[in-house]
C-alpha cells in the first residue's frame, strides 16, 4: 500500500551549542523554529547538544543520534532539522541511524525560497542555489533525499531528480548562469538609464520580516496615492524575494528611487547569496542605505549584527546608512529605547501607522551621499529646456525674468552643479 504523506510535516529541531561568546544558541533555535514554521511544518519539539565541536560523521555524535531516533518513534516525527549545514556523509549517516528525512538549515532556507520565488529571475536564482547545494551531496543521498514525495527539502530544482548525473547538473548550472547573465545585463542597462536622471537612490535592507515592504508602500504613496503599485506584504519570513523599485519624494518634493531587496537571516547560505548577488548588488548603487529594524523582536541586536555582517561581505562599507527602528507601535507603553541609541543616525518609526515617516525622510535627505549648492543661474530664452529640467527636478526655487531670459534661485546637487556652473549668474 502506498504511504500517504501527512498534510502537515511534524519536525524535530536539533542544535549544537559550542559555547561560543558571539553566538546565542537560544536565539538561533528560535529562528530555526520560525523558519520551519515558514516552510509549512509543525515543530513538535527541539533539543540542543552541548559539544565543543561537531562530530565529523554525525554532527552531534552517534549516541545522541540514536537518542533522537527514539524521540522520533515516540513523537511520530517525519523530519529532523539541524541548525547548521551538514556534509553529504553526515546526512547519509544520520539518515541511517534516525531513519527519517534529515534537513539542514541551508536546505530549509532553500526550500522556503523555492516556495516564495515568483519572478522568473527569482526562480532561476533559487534553482541555481539548490543545484550547487545538491551537487557535492549526490554521492551522499539517502532514501529520503532521493524520494519523490513531498516534504521539507524535497522540492526539486526542476524536473530533474537527484539521481541526475553530475555532468547533467553541471550543464544545467552553466545554462542558468548564462540566463542570469542576460538578466543582469538588462538590469545594468536599466540602472544606467536611472543614473542619467541624477535621481537619488535609497536602498532598504534588513532582516526578513522587519517591515521593509510595508515601509516601501508607505513611502511610495507619497508620489501617487491613488495609482501606486503596492509591494506584497505579509507577516512571514521571506514574504518577498525579488527586487522592487518605486518612486517616492522627500518633504521638499525632490523625487528619489526606492529599492527593496531580499531580507537577510543569520547563517544565510553562501550559495544563496552568490545566486542573488546580481540582485543584491543594487545596494552598491544606492546613495543612502536604510536599515529597517524590528524593535519588537527580542533578538533585535543579533539581527542588526547579522545584517551588518552581510553588508560587509557584500563589500558595502562606505555608504551612508540610516537606521529605521520600525514597529514601535508594538512595544509596551513606556518601554525604553535607549539601547538603540548606540546606532546612529537613527529614527524610531511605525511604517504601518506612518509614524515619524517625515522625520525619517528628513534624516535620509541629510545623509545623501552628495553635496548641495545654493546657486543663482541665468538661462537665455534659447536655453529654456535647461530651466525646465531643473524646475521639474527641484521643487523649491524662485524664478524671475528680464528682457534676455530667466534667473532662477535654487539648491542643486553636485552633478548638476558641475553641469550648470557656466550658467551661474553673478
Amino acid at each position: 500500500m502506498q504511504e500517504i504523506k501527512k498534510e502537515i510535516e511534524r519536525v524535530l529541531l536539533v542544535g549544537l551549542d559550542k559555547n561560543l561568546r558571539d553566538f546565542d544558541i537560544d536565539a538561533s533555535m528560535e529562528e530555526l523554529e520560525d523558519l520551519a514554521s515558514a516552510s509549512g511544518a509543525k515543530v513538535i519539539t527541539s533539543l540542543v547538544q552541548n559539544k565543543e565541536k561537531e562530530d565529523p560523521a554525525t554532527y552531534i555524535g552517534k549516541g545522541k543520534a540514536e537518542e533522537i531516533y527514539i524521540y522520533c518513534e515516540e513523537l511520530s516525527i517525519d523530519t529532523v532539522i539541524f541548525n547548521d549545514e551538514l556534509t553529504g556523509s553526515q546526512l547519509r549517516n544520520l539518515e541511517k541511524i534516525i531513519n527519517r528525512n534529515i534537513v539542514d538549515r541551508t536546505n530549509l532556507i532553500l526550500d522556503i525560497f523555492a516556495q516564495r520565488a515568483v519572478t522568473n529571475e527569482g526562480k532561476l536564482q533559487v534553482k541555481l542555489a539548490q543545484l550547487k547545494y545538491r551537487l557535492p551531496r549526490l554521492s551522499g543521498k539517502g532514501i529520503y533525499m532521493s524520494r519523490t514525495g513531498g516534504g521539507i527539502g524535497t522540492r526539486k530544482p526542476g524536473k530533474q531528480q537527484l539521481e541526475s548525473d553530475r555532468r547533467h547538473i553541471l550543464r544545467e548550472i552553466n545554462d542558468i548562469e548564462d540566463r542570469l547573465k542576460v538578466v543582469k545585463k538588462n538590469r545594468d542597462i536599466s540602472r544606467k538609464k536611472r543614473n542619467k536622471t541624477n535621481i537619488p537612490i535609497v536602498s532598504l535592507v534588513g532582516y526578513t520580516n522587519a517591515g521593509k515592504s510595508t515601509l516601501m508602500n508607505t513611502l511610495s504613496k507619497r508620489v501617487d496615492r491613488e495609482n501606486f503599485k503596492e509591494v506584497f506584504v505579509k507577516d512571514m519570513l521571506f514574504a518577498t524575494l525579488g527586487t522592487s523599485l518605486r518612486r517616492s519624494k522627500f518633504l521638499n518634493d525632490r523625487e528619489f528611487i526606492l529599492i527593496d531587496t531580499v531580507g537577510f537571516v543569520s547563517k544565510l547560505p553562501t550559495k544563496l547569496v552568490e545566486a542573488f548577488m546580481s540582485t543584491l548588488e543594487e545596494i552598491n548603487y544606492a546613495d543612502v542605505i536604510v536599515q529597517v529594524v524590528d524593535v519588537s523582536n527580542e533578538n533585535v541586536e543579533l539581527q542588526i549584527d547579522t545584517t551588518n555582517k552581510i553588508l560587509e561581505e557584500l563589500k558595502i562599507g562606505d555608504k551612508p546608512m540610516v537606521y529605521a527602528f520600525n514597529k514601535i507601535d508594538m512595544l509596551d507603553e513606556g518601554e525604553s529605547l535607549n539601547r538603540f541609541k548606540n546606532y546612529s543616525p537613527y529614527e524610531f518609526i511605525s511604517a504601518k501607522n506612518s509614524l515619524n515617516i517625515d522625520k525619517l525622510l528628513d534624516l535620509v535627505y541629510e545623509n545623501l551621499n552628495e553635496s548641495n549648492h545654493s546657486v543663482k543661474l541665468f538661462f537665455s530664452f534659447k536655453d529654456q529646456d535647461k530651466l525646465s529640467y531643473l524646475t521639474s527636478k527641484y521643487k523649491d526655487k524662485e524664478i524671475s525674468y528680464n528682457e534676455e531670459g530667466s534667473i532662477v534661485n535654487l539648491i542643486i546637487d553636485d552633478k548638476d552643479y558641475e553641469r550648470f556652473k557656466d550658467y551661474i549668474y553673478e
